[in-house]
Formats: structure tokens, sequence, C-alpha cells
């Protein structure tokens, strides 16, 4: 993909996908974020009479206009109207998520979230070894942790500059990484830490900053509150789940970059306020286990292939774009 690599987009037609799943024999296809490949594998479910289950997690419209491609937004969100009512059902990650597919027209549309690992993400991993390496004595980490893409509005964390006793932590990389250090000289920057050294970082982390107004869930945030560590994020996208503003951190109003930074002096700078936010984050995420959200998958599988959607039972191009009906035909 330009301008980021590592995103790649996969070659390949309807008749390869439709080859691969008529030798597999499925009950029911899984699309993960279907766009590109997950719009060629939905038209192979109708081949077959296979059910699908489409998962929206990416808000590909917006970011479509966040990387330059103004004017697109509208014919995109049509492209994802299609996929996902062609599909036997959809699910999405956030209440908010759910009522954005229905404004478009998405008609059957269910709630799945994500666990979170309470167990690697516990507030017992904090590092103070770790924190002397990055602090001095006294100074509160405000963190960050994702890709450093134009998506995840980074930049936004300048407004944090000057906050006294605090220093800024970067964990992650992306495309976005040289200019945000020349952003942000005085930050530190991790690059991409996993596993084990994630759950450090984070639980050695005193606030996360998540400035991302795109985000359909933000699975980062379940891991700060899961290591005890308030959030403060914008009212918008899955943040309007995880965040109980004032109980767990704090929503700011999307864009309200004096609000993000008053929210955050005041939680730097109140250690018990910030302590007992961090308690209570955890304690709200703490059942929140993988095995009871693939539990709920696994219910999401058997109601599609109960009662697959008529498309499957029959193709109809009606609202397809043109060249998907010319590459079906």
């Amino acid at each position: 993909m330009p301008k980021y690599r590592k995103v790649r987009v996969a070659p390949g037609g309807v008749a390869r996908i439709r080859r691969l799943l008529s030798d597999l024999d499925p009950d029911v296809v899984h699309l993960a974020s279907p766009f590109v490949l997950g719009w060629r594998a939905v038209l192979a479910c109708q081949d077959l009479g296979l059910p699908s289950v489409a998962v929206y997690q990416t808000e590909v419209p917006a970011y479509a206009a966040r990387y330059g491609m103004h004017g697109l937004e509208q014919a995109l969100w049509t492209h994802v109207k299609n996929i996902h009512q062609h599909a036997s059902l959809t699910l999405a990650p956030s209440s908010y998520t759910i009522d954005q597919l229905r404004a478009q027209g998405v008609q059957d549309v269910r709630l799945w979230a994500r666990g979170v690992d309470s167990s690697r993400f516990d507030p017992r991993h904090r590092s103070e070894e770790w924190r002397r390496r990055i602090v001095r004595p006294g100074e509160k980490i405000i963190g960050f942790v994702g890709r450093l893409a134009v998506e995840k509005q980074v930049e936004d964390l300048v407004a944090l500059a000057g906050i006294p006793n605090t220093r800024l932590v970067i964990v992650g990389e992306g495309p976005q990484a040289p200019r945000l250090k020349q952003l942000l000289p005085d930050a530190h920057f991790t690059g991409f830490l996993g596993g084990d050294a994630l759950a450090r970082a984070v639980a050695s982390f005193d606030v996360m900053v998540s400035p991302g107004e795109l985000e359909t869930f933000c699975q980062t945030i379940q891991e700060a509150m899961a290591s005890a560590v308030p959030v403060v994020a914008p009212a918008r996208g899955g943040p309007l789940d995880l965040v109980n503003s004032s109980h767990t951190g704090w929503l700011y109003a999307p864009k309200d970059l004096a609000g993000m930074r008053s929210y955050v002096q005041d939680l730097t700078g109140d250690d018990a306020k910030r302590r007992a936010m961090g308690r209570t984050a955890r304690e709200t995420v703490r059942g929140r286990c993988w095995k009871s959200v693939c539990s709920q998958l696994i219910g999401h599988y058997a109601a599609a292939i109960e009662n697959p959607a008529p498309q499957v039972l029959g193709r109809s191009l009606t609202g397809f774009p043109r060249w998907a009906q010319d590459r079906v035909g």
C-alpha cells in the first residue's frame, strides 16, 4: 500500500477463493475486517451457498480521508454496506459502530466485543527499574501504544508538551515515526514492543492517552485498564464503551486538545485520584476473558448457519459497484 508498505493488499479473484473454500467445505466463513479480499470472499460464499460472518473492525472510509483521498468517503461506505448486506450477519465491536453501520443501511448487526488477558496485563508487572531508565525521580509517564500511522493522530500529543514533571512515552512503530520524532523531541520512543515487554511498559505508565478518533474498539485501552492505568481518550467510537469518564479515566470532546491536556494534568497531578481510577479500571475489565468472548463468537457462527441471509441462497448484484459486477461476470 502506498505510504504504508507493511499493509499488504491481497491479489486473486473470486474463482480462486471459491476453489479454496470448496476444497475446505466449511460450515461457516469468518470474514475478518472485509474490504478487498473479504469482498471477493463474500461473493465466493454466495456461489457455494455458505453462511458468512462479516466482522467490522476498521473504519476504512474515514481512513481514506485521513490519507488524503477526499471525496471517496461515501463511495467507500457504499462498498462497506454492500459487503455486509451480503453476509449472513455482521459483528461490530462497540455500540458506536453498531449505530454507525445501521445508519448506513446494514440490517443484521450484532455486538461482538474483545477480550483482554488480565494475567499478562496486570499492575504487578509495573517496573521501577524500567521507569528509572526513562524518567527522572518524581516524573509521571504519559503513555501511548499503537501504530505510528496517520489515523492514530499521535501528533495530537503535542498538546501535552510542557506539563510539569511528566514525560511522554510512545510505544509502537509505523510510517509516521520520523515525523513524530521531530514533533515530539522530548518524548521517549521505544519502538515496537510485544509480549511481556509490552505488558511491563503499559503497567509502568501513570496515564495512557489514546488520541485516535477512528477507533472502532481500541484494544490498547482495555490493556491499560487491566494494568490499572487510567485512560484519556476522545468521546467517539470504541472508547465510549470502554472508558467510564470520571471513574476509569476521562473522555474529551473530539478535537478538543485543550480538554485532553486538562484531563491529563488532572490525573498526573493527583496521585490519589489516579490510583483510584486505575483500581476501578482493572476491576471493570477483569471479567472480559477471551474464553467468554470466543464463546459468544461460536454462538454467532451457529446463528449464521441456522439463519443464513437470503442473499446466500442466490446472488443478487443490485447495488454492487460496476467493477464488481464485471469481475463476477
